[in-house]
């Protein structure tokens, strides 16, 4: 089933446990016969949000229907949680910490000597985290009126 969400859900802004809205963006029919209207409001809850981590840390997001309105009466739904995972950003904080601290190396080297290019090398590493800190840190974001695919993991009595 598909389903309109109707606010915006995140790993930074989600917590588990909240709940969320949306519609069905289709009908549902069986032999020609529509069952569930589409419009259908459909209650669902966050399972699991984790921000993104400055450093390292994955962002998850998984969240799953809990019930459908239709024509006026409540249904309890069971859904498979759909989930979305952003990689944490270890590797390339390692990377740019380790690039900025050979550049700065080099440069304190060349204006320096030995103790300049300690010296840049430190100052290189610091700008490295700082820039891996700083840049690039998105999060996991599913924006109001996104349509979702869910599946049911069990049956629907109407």
């Amino acid at each position: 089933m598909t389903v309109r969400v109707s606010t915006t859900l995140g790993s930074k802004i989600s917590h588990p446990g909240d709940a969320f809205q949306g519609t069905l963006t289709h009908s549902i029919r069986v032999r020609g016969e529509t069952l569930i209207p589409a419009g259908s409001t459909v209650n669902g809850v966050v399972v699991d949000a984790r921000e993104r981590g400055k450093f390292k840390g994955e962002g998850d997001l998984s969240i799953r229907l809990t019930s459908i309105t239709v024509r006026g009466r409540s249904y309890p739904i069971e859904t498979a949680t759909l989930d979305q995972t952003l990689k944490g950003k270890g590797k390339r904080t390692a990377v740019t910490t380790g690039g900025g601290a050979g550049l700065g190396a080099l440069i304190g080297g060349i204006a320096g000597g030995g103790k300049g290019a300690l010296i840049g090398a430190g100052a290189g590493a610091g700008a490295g985290v700082l820039g891996g800190a700083f840049t690039g840190n998105k999060q996991i974001e599913i924006p109001a009126e996104t349509p979702l695919t869910f599946t049911l993991s069990s049956s629907l009595r109407l």
